[in-house]
């Protein structure tokens, strides 16, 4: 079955009245858990980005301790589900400077956590790979705000 597109659904959404398009908020928010974040996102923390960054970091400090160190699988396992949760967090927020901060926070504590990066290629190609992402998402910020991630970026001797 083909979808249809945005603007087509967008266009039999405003033939609808108020209490069908609730409906279809909620049956879409049962489906499924990123839908229901996402609108969690967009109705509740949309207007405090702020405190959204830090529910999301205390969110991603519980990851890294849950984290066992015990070998190498074992690590690379629990920073790949840190790196899904974050990249969850992130499709939601869609702010270059929430991304920003929040990439370059799982860089930072993954140096803190002294995650051997040499000790297995995934791990060293999941973290470079960040930092990659960082870079992209810093470039598409305006100058100034550049400046304001630059020292950030410096620590992490990405610049």
């Amino acid at each position: 079955m083909k979808s249809h597109s945005i603007h087509e659904i967008q266009k039999e959404l405003n033939t609808r009245d108020n209490k069908d398009v609730l409906d279809l908020c909620m049956r879409l928010a049962k489906h499924k858990k990123e839908n229901k974040e996402l609108l969690s996102y967009l109705l509740f923390e949309v207007n405090d980005e702020k405190e959204y960054l830090e529910k999301v970091k205390k969110s991603l400090d519980e990851l890294f301790l849950e984290i066992s160190r015990k070998s190498t699988y074992t690590t690379k396992k629990g920073l790949q589900k840190v790196v899904r949760n974050l990249n969850k967090f992130i499709k939601n927020s869609s702010k270059k400077e929430t991304e920003l901060d929040l990439r370059i926070f799982f860089c930072k504590k993954t140096k803190a956590a002294r995650i051997n990066l040499d000790s297995s290629k995934i791990i060293s190609n999941l973290y470079y790979r960040e930092i990659e992402k960082i870079k992209i998402a810093y470039s598409k910020l305006h100058e100034d705000l550049q400046y304001d991630y630059k020292d950030d970026l410096e620590k992490l001797s990405i610049v």
